[in-house]
């Protein structure tokens, strides 16, 4: 069941005993999964990391007894009923500015609650929205990414050695949820392409540069942690246009090798992205690639401390 959102704000609020512990064993009294992390860092302590989540009290004591110090990370999605949008704020790009376009288009509302990062990066929690799968997913170029089915966040009062997370803002009737694809769409729009007739799809296969072409800059552009998933997303359109494999692994592949991946890395992501949409075309016609991979999965304003 999803957890009030206010009543979340409460528990990771300042207070006389702000022990990782006992907010810890105060989340997991009120059902919020939650698990820990290395002390002064993000990454889980456990074995399967948030997937290890739980509001079993006992286990909590367990983990913050053996690990006094251990950060605290909530498990974000369906699981907990949470998804967070996560504004980076570095010396090469600023989110805040991606979010207030967001907000003046109407594409995100403000959130329940808003966390300070120890970097000056603003968390916006938001309730997840029931029977939808929410992918979490990143926008690097804008700054921006999502926290939601497949993924976690460090949470109040947690601290690194830059310094502690914390609440600083809770709106009263803030937005009931996020569309968190549509945001995704506004802040890293993909080319736009819709396979149109057998003869439309006729002349890309006869001229493949018109449609590769397009998909080709996008990918070039993509950043650290979303190449292979926009490699696989653009592989996937030129599928749909009954575009060679071949011509996609060269005229895709030279643009994904500029944004930084590896030949044998994007030989096995068209691969995957050429078997999943369009599996008779890649029989016809396999690039050479490596082994088997895996397919990729493709899987906020006052209250944001925008002003």
């Amino acid at each position: 069941m999803s957890p009030n959102l206010y009543h979340l704000a409460r528990l990771l609020a300042p207070g006389s005993d702000r022990s990782l512990g006992r907010v810890a064993g105060d989340l997991a009294s009120a059902g919020v999964p939650v698990f820990p992390c290395l002390p002064g860092q993000k990454r889980p302590l456990t074995a399967r990391g948030f997937h290890d989540a739980s509001t079993d009290l006992a286990q909590i004591e367990q983990w913050w007894t053996r690990w006094p110090e251990a950060n605290l990370g909530l498990p974000t999605g369906a699981v907990s009923g949470v998804v967070v949008v996560d504004v980076d704020v570095r010396e090469h790009v600023d989110g805040r500015e991606s979010m207030r376009r967001a907000l003046d288009a109407g594409r995100v509302g403000m959130p329940v609650f808003t966390v300070v990062s120890p970097s000056g990066g603003r968390h916006g929690y938001y309730p997840a929205t029931p029977g939808v799968v929410q992918r979490s997913w990143q926008a690097a170029r804008a700054g921006v990414d999502f926290r939601g089915d497949g993924g976690y966040i460090v949470i109040p009062p947690s601290r690194t050695p830059a310094g502690s997370y914390r609440l600083v803002t809770v709106r009263q009737g803030a937005a009931a949820g996020i569309d968190s694809d549509a945001l995704r769409d506004f802040l890293d729009p993909r080319p736009a392409l819709q396979p149109g007739t057998a003869a439309d799809r006729g002349v890309a296969q006869n001229e493949p540069g018109m449609v590769v072409s397009r998909l080709a800059g996008w990918v070039a552009g993509l950043g650290e942690g979303e190449r292979n998933r926009g490699l696989f997303w653009a592989a996937c359109r030129a599928a749909e246009y009954d575009i060679a494999p071949a011509t996609a692994v060269d005229v895709l592949g030279a643009a994904a090798g500029e944004a930084g991946l590896g030949p044998r890395e994007i030989a096995a992501t068209v691969r995957s992205a050429y078997r999943t949409t369009h599996p008779t075309a890649f029989t016809a016609s396999r690039p050479a690639g490596p082994a088997e991979a895996s397919p990729v999965r493709v899987p906020v304003g006052a209250g944001w401390g925008l002003v």
